[in-house]
């Protein structure tokens, strides 16, 4: 069966073209339609193609529907939702890399499970007691995740920073009741007043090294920071005097750091509305609008939170 598909080339650009793919193996199924989100890992590996080390696969936050079952397959139908798969309109996936999605009146765009299984392993490395006090640091896609859980969690008192107004705004329309524009303030002057408050968890979902810099700065001595954003590239920097003296606990929550499967309980949480993305997802495209939406969010599209490609 004929599959629209794309490729990021060394210089950024993003190739889309044709392939032909054959019935489901034994173990796969067949994946049709649906839609898959874009990764903060797609735009750095669009912006700056093969020196992003490793550059981002073909997506991997997709969402399809079965058209085939292969052999030695159960439990699945033809029509099922499940999420699975990257940016092809066709696509053979092995049965235990897709996860069933309940019957729901959400659209695809909004059934993106990926990230979503990322914000819950986030949550599950906080390790975070009952009571206590909270910085979430970075308000765009991921954060608002996070943001999200958090605000179901028995956090004492949760602190919300970034320095873009906008994005503070969103914070607040989903129940943040705390809210800082660090942009707005003296960084060192603020970054005292936050360590006297005695943060216990500092989250960092921003993947940038100002904001580990400010997370050394204001969690409390013996506090944890929750290393969740990505800072891209082959070097990063801390402090080690500040890291001895503070010792506090460094806890790196990326995908790989997953204590358990986080899929299951990710849809769980999105069917019940806990995760919720229909604020968040602000751009959607088909496949061949792609690279067109790509140069828009590439050039600083301030609307963008996250965009979504639809693969029917």
């Amino acid at each position: 069966m004929e599959s629209k598909t794309l490729r990021y080339l060394d210089d950024g650009s993003i190739e889309l073209y044709t392939t032909e793919v054959g019935d489901p193996s034994e173990g796969e199924v067949q994946l049709t339609g649906g839609a898959c989100g874009i990764c903060s890992w797609d735009v750095v590996t669009a912006k700056l193609g093969s020196a992003m080390i490793p550059m981002a696969p073909p997506g991997h936050e997709g969402v399809g529907y079965i058209s085939k079952i292969g052999p030695g397959v159960t439990g699945y139908k033809e029509g099922d939702r499940v999420a699975g798969g990257g940016f092809s309109t066709v696509r053979n996936l092995p049965s235990e890399r897709i996860y069933p999605i309940p019957n729901s009146e959400l659209s695809d765009e909004h059934w993106i499970v990926e990230p979503v299984a990322c914000a819950v392993t986030g949550i599950d490395q906080t390790n975070l007691k009952a009571g206590e006090t909270v910085a979430l640091i970075g308000c765009g896609f991921m954060g608002q995740l996070l943001l999200q859980g958090l605000l179901h969690s028995p956090a004492g008192n949760l602190i919300a920073i970034d320095i873009v107004e906008d994005r503070l705004e969103l914070a607040r329309q989903q129940g943040a009741q705390e809210t800082i524009d660090i942009s707005q303030h003296d960084r060192d002057d603020l970054a005292a007043t936050l360590k006297d408050r005695g943060i216990d968890v500092v989250v960092d979902a921003t993947g940038s090294q100002p904001a580990l810099d400010l997370a050394t700065d204001i969690v409390k001595t013996g506090g944890r920071i929750n290393l969740f954003g990505w800072i891209k590239g082959q070097k990063a920097y801390f402090d080690p005097t500040k890291w001895h003296l503070g010792g506090f606990t460094i806890v790196n929550s990326a995908p790989g750091s997953k204590i358990r499967n986080t899929f299951p309980p990710a849809i769980r949480l999105i069917d019940a509305g806990v995760f919720d993305l229909r604020p968040l997802v602000t751009h959607t495209t088909s496949l061949g609008g792609y690279p067109s939406l790509m140069e828009e969010i590439l050039e600083g599209d301030k609307s963008y939170v996250k965009g979504v490609v639809n693969l029917a």
